[in-house]
């Protein structure tokens, strides 16, 4: 119960913050609808596939500049006052579902934006949107994962990109090939390899960090 209530007091805090600040909030949405009208001008008519990796490589860098800032952007006087009133524990599950939250939020607002700028829709929508909350789950995990471990070296923006990069392709490769699925109309049956995959990965990520979080909290 103890924990229970720390992490959602810290989930009340990050809200808190974000809602005073709305820096990730705005920030990423000013770039989601930038690139998105940047890519439109560009482009115009797009086909489909294109669509599909635009929009990925879209929120991937969204999805960096707002979970990153979870840990690389606090102050070792903040960091100092959490580490007194709230376990390890509570601290990296109520970063990850604040982040997990914002992400989803994101990404929907983001998608449909995009699919209302290109005019163009995938034939299942409704797997495509399934797939979209995986990767913004995906995304959040990963990220706030990184950005911890990162927060405790120096220059952590650039070892965060670096020790992303080979546990998100994978990931990436999964979700495009998913989102595909979607934008070709295939039956779902096909997709739940793909599903799975990225249920088990986000199970592996969220374990590995419950376990190595609170040596790296001490440290």
């Amino acid at each position: 119960m103890q924990l229970l209530h720390q992490v959602k007091y810290l989930i009340k805090k990050e809200v808190l913050l974000e809602w005073r600040s709305k820096y990730a909030l705005n920030g990423v949405l000013l770039y989601v609808v930038s690139t998105v009208f940047v890519c439109f001008l560009s482009f115009v008519s797009i086909a489909p596939v294109t669509w599909n990796a635009l929009f990925w490589i879209i929120m991937l860098f969204a999805s960096i500049n707002a979970v990153s800032k979870g840990f690389l952007h606090e102050s070792k006087g903040q960091q100092l006052y959490i580490y007194t009133i709230a376990s390890p524990l509570a601290l990296i599950i109520s970063k990850t579902v604040y982040n997990v939250l914002l992400m989803m939020l994101l990404t929907l607002i983001a998608l449909f934006f995009y699919v209302m700028v290109f005019d163009y829709a995938p034939q299942d929508l409704g797997l495509y949107i399934i797939a979209t909350v995986l990767g913004s789950l995906s995304f959040s995990t990963i990220f706030t994962m990184i950005s911890a471990i990162a927060s405790k070296a120096g220059n952590g923006g650039m070892l965060m990109a670096i020790l992303s990069f080979p546990v998100i392709i994978p990931v990436l490769i999964v979700l495009i090939k998913l989102t595909k699925n979607a934008i070709d109309g295939l039956d779902r049956s096909v997709s739940l390899d793909e599903i799975g995959l990225l249920l088990i990965i986000n199970a592996l990520v969220a374990a590995v960090t419950l376990l190595l979080f609170p040596y790296l909290w001490r440290d």
